[in-house]
């Protein structure tokens, strides 16, 4: 079976449309994705790449994006949806852990059901605990173990890798070395990895 490294990060808004509907992709395609959350704030600010901050008629553009094509994705989410997200790296820490426990994809579908369809943001309270109760882990244990230094130098591993592989911005697909940024991009990348 082909594979799909999908390199995220819970923060990025066109994330949520790739985020809703890459299991049903996954199941039709029959590519398995590989969920790979990483810190793309720190990749923006160490690349000089801040692409909203100050930017109205661009944020405007975005969110008009993100309703057009949720729309024909068959998504109804509340726009815009509260950004940007100062949880953004304890969101990610939480998804880190879950890749190691196995409930990554259950975690980050709810924590950005419960940001784009109720406005509760991710990486914070009620957000946070009630998408973690939802997949039945226990909030507590679960964000302890979250911001435990190991978890912590993972996720920064990871964010180090993206770098590495040319992961510039969320979402992006990296398919034997060659990488597709944006959940338009999707598509093209399935294509590359039933053609390599």
């Amino acid at each position: 079976m082909s594979q799909i490294d999908f390199w995220y990060s819970i923060g990025s808004t066109y994330s949520y449309l790739t985020v809703m509907r890459l299991p049903e992709i996954e199941r039709a395609s029959g590519v398995e994705f590989k969920w790979r959350p990483f810190d793309v704030r720190h990749v923006m600010i160490e690349q000089k790449n801040i692409p909203f901050k100050d930017k109205p008629v661009k944020t405007a553009y975005m969110w008009r994006d993100i309703e057009r094509r949720a729309e024909s994705y068959g998504l109804d989410p509340r726009i815009p949806a509260p950004y940007p997200l100062p949880g953004l790296v304890l969101a990610n820490q939480v998804a880190t852990l879950g890749v190691e426990e196995g409930w990554v994809v259950n975690y980050t579908r709810a924590t950005y059901r419960r940001w784009f369809e109720r406005g509760e943001p991710a990486g914070e309270e009620p957000n946070i605990s009630e998408s973690l109760r939802e997949i039945g882990c226990d909030p507590a244990k679960a964000l302890a173990a979250a911001q435990s230094d190991r978890i912590e130098n993972a996720l920064a591993a990871a964010t180090k890798e993206a770098t590495e592989l040319g992961v510039f911005g969320s979402p992006a697909f990296v398919v034997d070395g060659e990488v597709f940024w944006g959940d338009d991009r999707l598509e093209d990348a399935l294509l590359w990895a039933k053609g390599r």
